[in-house]
């Protein structure tokens, strides 16, 4: 059976960048992005967690800010682990293979 994980957004960050990098050096950028949707005469916004890696992490990191706006092209990543008290968690996120950058670079996702 075929199947297909490919996500593609546009929305504004959350938040501003925040690059990290792994034991082997890895860069890892995670951001938070909001994405409107309109149906009909309604409205609403979902918040996205967004995490690159290598080049696309140190790129996002240096020209992304709160508020810009950006098109992620990428897929859905699930990840579970065990909190220190126990607790099973886990989350869902895009994993960014390509982030472009629309609009001016102040950050307030304008054009």
């Amino acid at each position: 059976m075929a199947s297909l994980n490919k996500v593609i957004l546009i929305g504004n960050l959350t938040r501003d960048p925040e690059l990290r990098y792994t034991p082997s050096g890895m860069a890892l950028c995670k951001f938070g992005l909001a994405v409107n949707e309109k149906y009909k005469d309604k409205e609403s916004t979902v918040f996205v967690n967004i995490v690159t890696w290598a080049k696309t992490a140190e790129l996002s990191s240096e020209y992304l800010a709160k508020g810009r706006s950006v098109c992620v092209d990428g897929r859905l990543s699930f990840s579970s682990w065990e909190s220190e008290s126990g607790e099973k968690r886990s989350k869902l996120e895009v994993t960014a293979d390509r982030v472009v950058f629309l609009g001016g670079r102040s950050g307030s996702g304008g054009g």
